[in-house]
């Protein structure tokens, strides 16, 4: 302060012609004290003070430098504040000095505690810890500042293990407690809002007991003491400072101490005789030796002459000059651009309060300002405590923070920092490991909101983000992958030509088709033997026809749907089934009429011939087809994505469109089947050589059975298994018919020619009259 003072009585630029006084006091961090100098300087100085005629014509103080302590600082605001006295402190940072209504009259150079909490917040999160303990001093920089950190903390996610106070006068016992809490816990960083005094009997009380290694987090009160880094376990201790700065020629100012001006100043010398281990002045104890005046200041290696690192000091050079630019635009007007000076004006400081609102300058390439709360722009340097190559420690400088700078744009690390116990990484210091994409966080009950659990998200849900707190239902057609962090399609599932079911049935349904020409043209070429004739081949030939349609239109169940297919393939195979029982049903009529005719003044075949038969076959299956296009035409079958009957795929299948339609085209071929098998039990005694009616009989029964069974699997049957369960039930049901009613003919065909004569069939025919 000294040197600030006399480098602007010096200067010709900044209050040109007028003398600062100053007067220093000692508070000793007491607060007696700080009431006693607050009130002392509030009722003015000494008379005596004031000698020579450069000085102005009173000793009221215009401004104080001061405190350093937030509490003390707050003591004497309160005070000083009632005289409207302006007061720049250079170490205070309690966010609580900023409130206006309180202190008015408080300025500083250093920044509040707020932006301090809020970089310590960030820069803890930056780091990804998450679970922290907290401690502090119970003061109220302690306290504020720490209240400021956490609330910021918690808005960052960060949560809090423990958060524990004590102050230097507590007992030892309660300092014990506080050591303990750090060792138990499961945090592995601490962030300390404490004065460097009070932290160093919190480290003293740890090194009597091994220690779990904690990373420490600090203020700008203890992280950038040199005479910190005697601990060592705190190595790698990060923090922000204030921003170091060398002041020119200051160092010079210091090493130009004589043991005349030492002797002049109480302070000073105190001083000397610490620093060469002598004593100034006429009297020695015993042992002590005296000054002698050759003690020299440039052979001092110690942090009084070091000024590489100049942070506290930097500002207090910038307090006093802050004042000194106040005074300058008080007492020396701009005027046609000459400054003049009117040091015998009669000033108040109320006006110099008011200039120093509006201060704003430049410093050795530092800004100067203060904001409506009386705080300057906050801009700090981020230190880290690294091991050097001699294993010494020392206090880097690896980053900055500027609070002037866009959101997110404020924090910047600029070298490799080191971390506890010598290492580069990141340590890990979280409640919970972070949850990976496709879980979620299900907190734990009564801990933090960091201590949670991760649950895999539910079925057809995802979670594509780290630590997700919720996760998201996919569509309706997409399902998660394994890992549950993406929505992939559905797979869609129909019966196709690629799968081995859909090659079977394929086959299956050519087969029969095939089995059935081969009959059609075996029995095309025996046309004129007995069996064939016998059994009214025109309706055999219609009903082989109709059987081959049978079995090809179970090949459009197969495939993926679409609407032609879909309408096509269940009308299809109502329509040839329908056919098939129409032929049946007449050759089971035809079988009927022929014995009828047998007796004597019966004419019963004239009302039954060919053309009957045809006219009976195309109405039953015209009632059919008007059916079918009743039911296409009002509401027809349509290819629709069934969602509901797997979670993981969609079922590509056909929807009835209407079920009246479906199970009214079914069971008509239900109701003829059922006629057919009722004429056909009553026709199977007749004598015939070659009577149908048993071989109708049996292939009935087949029939019936096969669709009484097919309801209930239709039903029951998920996916494209209803497809295949209608695909086997009209192969079933063909097969019967074919094997029941013509595979007996095409063996005696084939295998039994001697009994397809006519002498066999009306030997045979005579036998079973007689």
């Amino acid at each position: 302060m000294i040197f600030a003072i006399e480098e602007i009585n010096n200067s010709t630029e900044l209050l040109p012609g007028v003398k600062l006084g100053y007067q220093i006091h000692d508070s000793c961090f007491s607060v007696p004290v700080i009431v006693h100098v607050a009130f002392q300087l509030s009722n003015g100085l000494d008379q005596a003070f004031h000698t020579g005629d450069n000085c102005s014509q009173s000793g009221m103080v215009v401004g104080v430098v001061g405190e350093s302590g937030s509490t003390r600082s707050m003591i004497m605001s309160r005070i000083i504040g009632s005289f409207d006295i302006p007061q720049v402190s250079y170490f205070a940072t309690c966010a609580c000095l900023s409130d206006k209504m309180q202190y008015p009259n408080f300025f500083r150079t250093v920044p509040s505690d707020q932006f301090q909490a809020d970089a310590l917040a960030k820069l803890v999160k930056h780091f990804g810890w998450t679970w922290i303990g907290a401690v502090r001093s119970d003061t109220d920089y302690g306290n504020n500042g720490m209240a400021s950190f956490l609330l910021t903390a918690q808005k960052e996610g960060i949560c809090v293990e423990y958060s524990v106070s004590f102050n230097p006068t507590n007992p030892r016992s309660k300092i014990q407690r506080v050591a303990d809490v750090i060792r138990r816990s499961t945090a592995r960083v601490v962030v300390a809002f404490i004065a460097s005094s009070e932290l160093t009997l919190l480290l003293e009380e740890l090194s009597r007991e091994a220690s779990p290694p904690r990373q420490w987090v600090g203020t700008e009160a203890w992280v950038t003491n040199r005479d910190m880094l005697k601990y060592g376990f705190c190595a790698g201790a990060i923090g922000f400072g204030t921003e170091q700065s060398v002041i020119p020629g200051f160092r010079d100012f210091l090493l130009d101490l004589s043991p005349t001006k030492a002797a002049s100043s109480p302070m000073l010398t105190e001083f000397w005789e610490v620093v060469f281990n002598c004593r100034l002045g006429t009297f020695t104890a015993t042992g002590e030796r005296m000054c002698d005046g050759t003690e020299d200041m440039q052979t001092l290696q110690n942090p009084y002459t070091d000024t590489s690192q100049l942070r506290i000091t930097n500002m207090v050079y910038k307090a006093v000059y802050a004042l000194a630019h106040a005074l300058h635009n008080t007492l020396c007007p701009d005027t046609n651009s000459s400054t003049h000076c009117d040091k015998y004006s009669k000033i108040s400081t109320k006006e110099v309060l008011n200039q120093l609102k509006k201060v704003k300058f430049n410093l050795n390439g530092y800004d100067v300002s203060f904001d409506a709360n009386g705080d300057p722009v906050a801009k700090y340097e981020l230190v880290n405590w690294q091991k050097s190559h001699r294993g010494s420690i020392e206090i880097v400088t690896v980053g900055h923070y500027d609070g002037s700078l866009p959101a997110g744009q404020e924090f910047q690390i600029n070298t490799k920092l080191m971390f506890m116990e010598g290492v580069t990484k990141v340590p890990k210091s979280v409640c919970s490991d972070r949850c990976r994409p496709g879980t979620r966080k299900v907190l734990q009950k009564g801990k933090p909101i960091c201590c949670y659990d991760c649950v895999r998200c539910p079925d057809g849900e995802i979670s594509n983000s780290t630590d997700s707190l919720d996760c998201t239902p996919c569509s309706h057609e997409f399902w998660p992958n394994a890992e549950s962090y993406t929505c992939l399609p559905k797979p869609v599932e129909f019966l196709s030509y690629d799968e081995v079911l859909g090659i079977i049935l394929a086959a299956f349904s050519v087969g029969g088709a095939c089995l059935t020409i081969m009959t059609a043209v075996l029995f095309y070429q025996n046309r004129t033997s007995p069996i064939v004739k016998a059994n009214n081949s025109e309706l055999s030939f219609l009903l082989l026809f109709s059987l081959t349609l049978c079995f090809l239109s179970s090949l459009t169940f197969i495939g993926a749907p679409s609407d032609w297919s879909c309408m096509l393939r269940h009308t299809a195979f109502a329509i040839t089934f329908v056919l098939c029982m129409s032929c049946i049903l007449g050759k089971t009529i035809v079988v009927l009429m022929a014995f009828k005719a047998t007796l004597p003044g019966s004419n019963v075949m004239k009302w039954f011939g060919p053309l009957q038969q045809r006219i009976t076959v195309a109405c039953i299956t015209f009632i059919q087809v008007l059916i079918c296009t009743i039911w296409l035409v009002v509401s027809p079958p349509f290819p629709i994505k069934n969602l509901t009957v797997y979670k993981k795929r969609i079922i590509l299948e056909c929807a009835l469109g209407s079920a009246v339609g479906f199970w009214g085209v079914l069971g008509y071929i239900g109701l003829l089947a059922v006629f057919c098998l009722v004429l056909a039990i009553l026709a199977r005694k007749l004598p015939d050589s070659f009577n149908e009616a048993k071989l109708i009989t049996f292939s009935m029964l087949i029939f019936c059975a096969v669709w009484i069974t097919f309801i209930p699997a239709y039903v029951s049957s998920p996916g494209k298994f209803t497809v295949a369960v209608e695909i086997f039930a009209i192969l079933a049901s063909s097969f019967g018919l074919i094997f029941c009613i013509f595979a007996p003919k095409c063996f005696i065909i084939l295998f039994k020619p001697d009994k397809n004569t006519r002498k066999q069939f009306l030997n045979k025919n005579k036998s079973q009259h007689i």
